[in-house]
């Protein structure tokens, strides 16, 4: 096996979660040299400003994806929910490991639990879908905008008037966070997760097959069927991150469970729909087709046009 190169971006999530997955690479193909290249993407030098209203999470992706086209590196390591639903021409998602914890942890002040936050409490989150579903369950409630690393954040929750914030708990478990930091995990029925998110997308060029046979030792099918169900319900939805939406699949004794959100952002519409089958895609297709038919389309035309 020829030495592979990484690519990765330079954030410090990033860099580790790469670190961890080539561990567990290198535990099933031993012997394998490894590089990592570190890649700063346009999402990671833009940090004052909303992601919704500078192009989304693929901002997070584009300089990688030149560097595979470029062949300076053999594979890329993304979070899966920054990566688009459609890849470029030539290139694959070539595995998809097995998702850590997908939910959302909320961390208050106090240890405050959020359905005892005081009218105009302040939570902060850069996400318009963690914000809406927080103003539909919890209406008197404010949402404050909020970027940064684990660390920034914490430290603006600590010293800022934030009375909580809201962080992924896969990234908080990844940089070895302890859990008593958590004030309390929000059930997916509360808050349900962005699609894909807690998982891993390994890409690399759709021709190359050593690369693809590496992968394919570390795939993990559950979880790729799992988030094929909610990929296939944000390409239909043409979601993106100026819209409120998520997506969360499960599977148990071979049955799929797909339940898809679509929102305004201040959480006044909401179309939420869970089907189960065995077919990813067709449930992917399916929440697509009754959103679609419930009028929640209209909500994603609005937002997507008045970004352009």
């Amino acid at each position: 096996m020829r030495k592979v190169i990484v690519g990765s971006r330079r954030s410090q999530l990033a860099l580790t979660q790469s670190g961890q997955f080539i561990d567990l690479l290198k535990e099933k193909n031993p012997g394998l040299e490894v590089e990592i290249k570190e890649i700063v993407t346009k999402g990671d030098q833009i940090v004052n400003v909303q992601l919704s209203k500078v192009g989304g999470k693929g901002l997070f992706v584009k300089e990688i994806e030149q560097a595979l086209y470029d062949q300076t590196i053999d594979f890329a390591i993304h979070s899966l929910k920054d990566v688009p639903s459609v890849l470029p021409e030539g290139l694959t998602v070539g595995c998809i490991p097995r998702r850590e914890d997908p939910r959302d942890a909320f961390i208050s002040k106090n240890n405050v639990p959020i359905d005892q936050l005081k009218p105009g409490a302040i939570v902060g989150t850069s996400s318009l879908r963690r914000g809406a579903q927080i103003l539909s369950a919890y209406p008197h409630l404010e949402i404050k905008w909020i970027r940064g690393n684990i660390d920034t954040r914490l430290e603006k929750l600590k010293n800022e008037d934030y009375d909580a914030i809201i962080l992924a708990a896969a990234g908080l478990n990844r940089m070895g966070w302890d859990k008593s930091i958590v004030t309390e995990y929000l059930n997916p029925e509360l808050m349900l997760p962005a699609i894909g998110q807690g998982a891993l997308g390994i890409e690399c060029r759709s021709d190359d097959e050593e690369i693809k046979t590496l992968l394919s030792t570390v795939h993990d099918e559950e979880t790729a069927l799992c988030v094929e169900a909610e990929r296939t319900f944000l390409n239909l939805m043409d979601g993106s991150c100026q819209v409120p939406i998520g997506g969360y699949a499960t599977m148990n004794n071979g049955e799929i469970t797909f339940t898809g959100l679509i929102m305004s952002p201040d959480g006044k519409e909401k179309y939420h729909y869970t089907v189960v089958g065995n077919d990813p895609v067709a449930l992917g297709k399916q929440v697509a087709e009754k959103m679609q038919n419930s009028g929640a389309k209209s909500i994603i035309e609005a937002l997507n046009n008045s970004n352009e």
